[in-house]
């Protein structure tokens, strides 16, 4: 049986538990929360799908998240690294691995859509977005994917900011870094809202975005509010363990766990409510209906109403800002959890294990940039939108295999392999403060989260022979 004894954290650690929390938080949140989420509610019927989605967090994203933590912290190393020294001779390290590698490969891709929301952040400085595109939005966004020079550039840009916050250390760079973009983020997210409620739309827009409709509620709807759970926390992609090895033995971890999944699940729910009063604004129910998440919600039909909004400038530079700062806090941490690995387990200083992830992150980005140069908004496909190209490949085998199948891992390592009673003796370990759902959430990792995220793996499979 595996321990959780360890020695002395001297790989850096968070200043406060607070940050911490902004910092898994900044983890968990990201692009898919400012566009998959609200279209995943919309599509599945509002309000249901909602509850869906909140019965879907508490009952498996949390266990799940409390899960990483627990590992993170006990092993004080990254995911491989933990995983060997809790288990030492055995193959569970190969799902923190797998975790490390999907972070990684996600980050690749991440930064190139990153990267278009930095140019379309310039253009709205412009006031490109307070007139009708002359050309039309779905021609622009296709012209700006296919001016190869400036998305590199765009990408390289936003790959060499990544590395060098994650150059920098724990308490100088992620940790600076989160004390200034949460903050920020919050405040943009705020502003947007308060705007967003105040247009013609507003009404219409929140009613079809949390009234309940159950005529179009299908089974396969449970399904998706899962995996949108999953997708959003970001679990499976090893940042939240390397971020857990940083904690002191002191913080509370199922008030940590519950803090972050609370804070991202509120952030989500905002993101819809700065969406649809300004879709509805200008749009009607019946088009809003024929809409994807993805690049076609961002950078296309969104660019294309701006201008019919009050004070369009400020909208458009706020919510491309927003974008921004969200893609920056997901992407540091996605870095982290690869430069750990390579910190623990090849002995490579930060820096250079920083600039040998984050080039490796730029290059593994490049296919998927030309990939995507010449390729159609309109083509099937793919949770972004776009045709089959090797970012589509990558992403679909990525996001809704690789995944989920390293949550199954997690699960499955801390229920059943590491041992729950050694899980349980390091979340008690340091503090006096009970851990008052403990039976439950034995019973959700061990039984209830490795089942429902199987299930969704089978799911995603035969969606991805089938599609």
């Amino acid at each position: 049986m595996g321990t959780s004894q360890t020695p002395t954290n001297t790989r850096g650690q968070w200043g406060s538990g607070l940050v911490f929390i902004f910092a898994a938080a900044g983890s968990a949140v990201g692009l898919g929360n400012i566009w998959r989420f609200p279209i995943s509610v919309a599509d599945g019927g509002g309000g249901l799908f909602l509850l869906l989605y909140v019965i879907c967090i508490l009952a498996i994203g949390l266990p799940v998240m409390l899960a990483e933590m627990v590992i993170g912290r006990a092993g004080q190393k990254n995911p491989v690294g933990a995983m060997k020294r809790l288990k030492p001779g055995t193959p569970w390290y190969l799902f923190g691995l797998l975790s490390v590698v999907t972070g990684v490969v996600i980050t690749s891709f991440y930064s190139v859509v990153a990267g278009w929301a930095g140019i379309y952040l310039v253009e709205a400085l412009k006031g490109t977005f307070t007139k009708p595109v002359e050309e039309g939005t779905a021609a622009f966004f296709t012209q700006t994917t296919s001016h190869t020079s400036s998305v590199m550039l765009a990408h390289f840009l936003f790959m060499g900011v990544t590395a060098g916050i994650v150059a920098l250390g724990v308490k100088r760079g992620i940790e600076g870094m989160i004390k200034f973009a949460m903050p920020l983020f919050l405040l943009l997210l705020l502003a947007l809202m308060l705007r967003s409620l105040t247009l013609s739309g507003s009404l219409d827009g929140l009613h079809y975005y949390l009234v309940p409709r159950f005529a179009g509620l299908e089974g396969a709807d449970f399904l998706r509010a899962l995996g949108q759970a999953f997708f959003s926390l970001g679990v499976g992609m090893g940042a939240i363990i390397a971020y857990g090895s940083y904690l002191r033995k002191q913080e509370h971890l199922p008030n940590a766990a519950a803090s972050v999944v609370g804070l991202d699940t509120i952030i989500a729910l905002l993101a819809g409510l700065i969406i649809f009063p300004a879709l509805f604004t200008v749009m009607a129910a019946a088009e809003v209906e024929q809409l994807e998440g993805g690049a076609g919600l961002i950078f296309v039909v969104l660019s294309g109403i701006f201008h019919e909004l009050p004070m369009s400038w400020l909208f458009s530079v706020l919510f491309f800002a927003l974008l921004l700062v969200a893609a920056l806090t997901s992407s540091v941490s996605l870095l982290e959890a690869g430069t750990s690995y390579l910190i623990d387990e090849r002995g490579y200083s930060r820096p250079k294990a920083a600039l040998n992830i984050g080039a490796g992150a730029f290059l593994l980005g490049v296919p998927s940039l030309l990939s995507l140069a010449d390729t159609s908004f309109f083509h099937e496909s793919g949770m972004f939108g776009w045709g089959f190209s090797f970012f589509s490949l990558l992403d679909d085998f990525y996001v809704t295999i690789a995944l989920p199948l390293a949550g199954l891992g997690i699960s499955l390592f801390v229920g059943w392999g590491w041992g729950i009673d050694n899980a349980l003796k390091d979340i008690q370990q340091g503090t006096s403060r009970a851990f008052t759902l403990q039976r439950t959430w034995c019973l959700m990792i061990r039984y209830v989260a490795p089942i429902a995220i199987f299930v969704v793996l089978l799911y995603n499979l035969f969606e991805s022979f089938n599609g």
